[in-house]
Order: structure tokens, then sequence, then C-alpha cells
């Protein structure tokens, strides 16, 4: 909940969409795309683009960008710019590299040697500074002020043993990923290709979905029905709503070449030795819609053990567990199962009101907080009350709400908290406070119930947060190493914590 309030966010999302068969496809890919990205619209509210072609002819983009949300920006008007159209690629944006700007609206197109590429990008360069000073140097100007214009320039850079003639993308995306270590996941769209690439430590999303005709989506034999095109996304929570299942994860280092035919592992590029994954966990905690999944596991569950965890480490006397809806109520469900105590709704929300985290400045997320709920104070009159949050912040978010709790007859509020606190702030793609406004740096964090006005409050540890999410991929792992299943090699499973311990995967530069 209080992340919501406090603009604690991802950057962005990524969505490709490309027709298999014959071209060209009666497959409606804009469409496609604009579905998709509205699944990722909690990815970005800030803007949107799009960028289609035939997939003949590299000159032949079509592009449409806007400021707002999805169904703002594509309408039948403009949807019809971008036809006609076998394959795209999209984005929908959040801005933490690069002010708020229709000319920071990606996806990005630039001119190469080998003709025009369209790039999108979802996470934040560790060294971008130093590499738009090295870009300077080389003579390249630069229009924008997002990081995502430097992949773009460095995709266009041509490789020393390139051929004149024929476009090296392997060599030119393994050149950028040398240059930056993290963080990105991209889409790179080329005459009749889409290129999918996660950075090594993976740690951004990038997943495959296979289109396959409506009518097979809910039958048996899905596996062997027609393909009728490819889809690429940074989740997969909006695959069912155009058709598309889960087809795999692009793993950290992949570079995945999609095709009208089909789709190919072009090269995995490692991490230096010894060094494990960092996929973001708080993609897990809050910035995840619920139904997607990651690393072969559903965002949703990973949350009810996250809840089940925190039952084992801050068990409570109390009547029912609730929450404040609604990212939290997995959690919520997953403590209340473990302590044996009932779920019970205490507040309703007024789904009307507008999201004040889609407020690109501090001021204008102040002025759009609103009275967002309504209380349901039958269900908890004279109860001692466990409230599960996903996250306490600065904590001026849950106090009126503990008030409102109080004053509407509960006996206790106790405050349990499904993640470690927050106490540094992240350089790869998620805006979190200065370090000097986190509650948990705080002289009041150390009476931190008192300040708040609960009766007692705990957070679940960065080791049971851990212990959550990589129980189930630990059990795979096993599973499929004593089935001798042959995968591709990912190496050591980690994941990126440095919001909450200040380990970075990488070292920062300056």
């Amino acid at each position: 909940m209080e992340l919501e309030e406090l603009g604690i966010r991802e950057e962005c999302g990524v969505f490709g969409c490309i027709a298999s068969g014959v071209w060209p496809t009666e497959l409606d890919v804009p469409h496609v795309i604009t579905l998709g990205l509205v699944g990722l619209q909690h990815r970005g509210q800030e803007s949107a683009g799009i960028v289609t072609s035939d997939g003949e002819s590299s000159q032949a983009f079509k592009v449409h960008k806007g400021m707002g949300l999805i169904n703002h920006i594509f309408n039948a008007d403009s949807l019809k710019k971008l036809y006609v159209s076998n394959l795209g690629i999209g984005h929908t944006r959040y801005s933490t590299s690069g002010i708020s700007e229709l000319q920071n609206c990606q996806p990005f197109v630039v001119e190469t040697l080998h003709g025009k590429i369209a790039v999108a990008h979802n996470g934040e360069l560790t060294n971008a500074i130093q590499l738009r000073r090295k870009l300077m140097k080389h003579g390249v100007g630069l229009s924008t002020s997002s990081d995502s214009e430097l992949i773009t320039q460095l995709l266009a850079f041509t490789p020393p043993l390139e051929n004149d003639d024929t476009a090296d993308w392997v060599a030119r995306i393994k050149n950028l990923m040398n240059e930056t270590p993290t963080s990105y996941s991209l889409l790179i769209m080329h005459k009749d290709i889409i290129y999918a690439v996660r950075d090594p430590y993976g740690n951004r999303p990038l997943c495959i979905g296979r289109l396959i005709p409506v009518g097979d989506m809910n039958g048996k034999g899905k596996d062997n029905s027609e393909t009728e095109g490819w889809v690429v996304s940074s989740e997969s929570c909006s695959f069912l709503s155009i058709g598309a299942e889960y087809y795999r994860e692009v793993l950290p280092g992949e570079i995945v070449k999609i095709s009208r035919y089909d789709v190919q592992t072009l090269d995995v590029v490692p991490r230096p030795e010894g060094d494990p994954s960092a996929f973001c966990i708080f993609e897990y905690v809050y910035f995840a819609r619920p139904d997607s999944i990651f690393e072969g596991q559903m965002v949703y569950s990973v949350r009810r053990r996250c809840g089940q965890q925190l039952a084992i480490e801050a068990p409570v006397e109390a009547d029912l567990v609730s929450t404040v809806p609604e990212s939290a109520t997995p959690a919520a469900l997953g403590y209340a199962q473990k302590c044996g105590l009932p779920y019970v709704e205490v507040l309703c929300k007024n789904r009307y009101v507008g999201r004040t985290f889609i407020q690109p400045n501090r001021r204008l997320r102040q002025l759009g907080v609103a009275k967002k709920f309504g209380v349901l104070s039958d269900n908890f009159k004279g109860k001692r009350v466990v409230i599960i949050d996903d996250s306490i912040v600065r904590g001026n978010t849950i106090s009126p709400i503990i008030k409102l709790l109080r004053e509407s007859g509960a006996k206790e509020v106790h405050i349990r908290v499904a993640s470690p606190p927050i106490r540094f702030p992240c350089y790869m793609g998620i805006n979190i406070p200065t370090k000097e406004e986190l509650i948990a740096n705080r002289p009041e964090f150390h009476d931190l119930a008192n300040y708040i006005g609960a009766d007692s409050v705990v957070y679940l540890s960065v080791e049971g947060l851990v212990s959550s999410v990589q129980e189930s991929i630990k059990a795979r792992q096993e599973n499929e190493n004593s089935l001798k299943t042959h995968k591709l090699h990912v190496g050591k499973i980690g994941h990126c914590t440095a919001c909450l311990t200040g380990e970075y995967p990488v070292e920062l530069e300056w």
C-alpha cells in the first residue's frame, strides 16, 4: 500500500509481437501489442509508444507515441498509423532516468549502417554517466536525457569484424553487454527480426509467449496447436488476454532471435566468475502483477509464502488478519492460514480514485492523495486486528489507516510487514525515496509502533524473504538435477536485495 502512495515503482515495461507463417499476416499486430501494453500498465503510466514494420524494409517503420495511459494514446485512429504490420515492439514508461517528456518516450528509432533499428528498454544503466561521456567523446550527439538512448547508440556502433553488407547483431549486442553489465531487458527490432536480450545478471524480467488459435486456449491439445505468432514481454500476465500461452523465460545474459519461423538462442553472455544472478527481489514483493510467472513460479505463490514465513517469524495474539487492499492480500492469506486465524476484510477501496503514484513529481503526488477507503467496522469492532502490509517506507501512509481502524472500534492494531525495511536507494530502475527519507534510517524506527500508532510492528527478515522466493526454485533445480534434465546453464541463482542490504550486484560507477 505505502509503496503505491510514495511513488516507489518499476521504471517501465516492454512488449513485442511477430506473426508466424505467410506475410502479410492476418494477425492484428498493433492491436496485440496495445493489449499487451495494457497488461503492463502497472509498470509505467507516464508515456507509451509502439513501432511496427512490415518486415520487408527496415526503412518502413511506423511509429506512434504519446503521454499518458495506453488506452488514451492508442485509439482506433492512432492504430491506423501502425498498419500494415507483421511485427512490432512497444513500451510503457515511468521515468527514473530522464525527465518526463515525449522526447524520452520509447521505443527509440535510430539509423544504422544496415538500416533502422527500434529499441525498447526496461531498466537503468549503472554506468550511464560514463557511457554518456564516452559516446560524446566519439562525436555521438544525444537528443534525450534517457539512458535508453545510450543503448540505442551503442547498438549502432559497427563491430571491428563486421562486413559492410551484413550486420552482425550478436557482435553488436555483445559489445553493448561488455560496455554495461546491468540493468536492462531489451527488445531490438531490425527488418523481419525481434531480438530479446537480458543482461547477464537478469536484473529485469523478460519472457516469451506463443500465440495460438483462441479456440485452443483451454483445450487439452494446445501444445500441438498451430503457432500464430510469438510475443515477448516484461511479464507474462498479459498473455491470456491476447490468446498467448507462456513459452519460457529469457535467461540472464541470453540473446534470443525471434522470427516468423521460430525462437532461437544465439548466445548466452556469462557473468564474471562466481557472480550469482541478481533478479530484482522487489518484483516479487510489489512491482509485478500476482498472476505473472518468474523463474518458474507464480508471483502470487511467492507472496503467500512470504506471509506464511512472516507468521513463523512474528506471531501475535489476535482475533483476525486483514490487509490494506490489495497488493498484500496474498501475504495476508498466507499469514492467516499459518496462524490459524480468519482472514477478514476491514477496509474497502474506492477504485475510482486515481492512483497517486502516476504523478511524476512529489508535489503532484501529494496533491493527488485522496481518501481511498471505506471502513467495514462490523467486521472488527472490539477485536484485535493484524494488518499485513507489503512495506512501510516512510510511515506516513499506514498511520492514518491505523487511526481510522481504532476510531472505528478496533481493540488492538498490530502491523506485520511482508518485506524487510528498505534502507538503501536503487540504481537499477526503481524509483526509491532518498536514504534520509526512508523510515528505517531515521530515529523514529527504533520505536516505530509508537510513531505510527500501532500496538506492534514487525517486518519480515531479509533471510525470510529470500527463502520464500528461492524455496520453489531450489526444489525445481534439485528435481532437474536428479532427472539430469539438460537446460541452458545460467550459473548460481541469486536475487538483488540491494535496497534492503546495500549489497549491490555490481560495483557502482560515478
